[in-house]
């Protein structure tokens, strides 16, 4: 993935700014998808106008540029949404840990079990009612931005919390039988 999709995603919204799309990256973007700040942005938006992918809709005070998405953009957005992800080089420090937890002695890896399940679990509950919100007030035969990745979200930290759950069981029973 790159910035560049994220920005084309973004602006298929709505036009917007350099400034508005940072702020989006500040919030739960740049938490759980993909980070970028100003730096990395504004010359990120120049090349994709000069490209033709996005163009100036308007400019406000102080030469602040509003930004919207050209047909050019929209079909290639489209092309990298419909494009199977490249598998490259994986860097997930979760999943890393999870290979290595058994490294640690058991009380430190039931802690930390625990802590991953307890992390879930609070992610869960601050997700799932801003989810039900949207369902109750967009209602569920509609998807407003960022409601399938919201959901993706919740499914994956109900899912490590589930693991999370499971390995303290076999933690527990390796302990009993005398192999952890």
């Amino acid at each position: 993935m790159s910035l560049r999709h994220a920005l084309l995603g973004l602006l298929s919204d709505a036009p917007a700014s350099g400034y508005d799309l940072a702020r989006a990256f500040d919030g739960d973007l740049g938490r759980y998808a993909w980070q970028a700040g100003h730096t990395r942005i504004y010359p990120e938006l120049v090349k994709m106008a000069d490209e033709g992918l996005v163009a100036v809709e308007s400019t406000g005070a102080r030469g602040r540029k509003s930004y919207a998405l050209t047909d050019a953009g929209r079909t290639e957005l489209r092309r990298w949404l419909l494009d199977p992800p490249e598998q490259g080089a994986v860097r997930n420090e979760t999943v890393l840990r999870m290979f290595l937890v058994q490294a640690l002695e058991p009380a430190d890896a039931r802690r930390y079990l625990e802590a991953v399940a307890e992390h879930c679990v609070a992610e869960i509950e601050r997700l799932r009612p801003v989810m039900d919100d949207l369902d109750e007030h967009e209602g569920v035969d509609t998807l407003p931005f960022g409601r399938l990745a919201g959901e993706y979200g919740l499914r994956q930290y109900e899912a490590v919390a589930g693991w999370a759950a499971w390995s303290l069981e076999r933690l527990a029973a390796a302990e009993k039988a005398g192999r952890a």
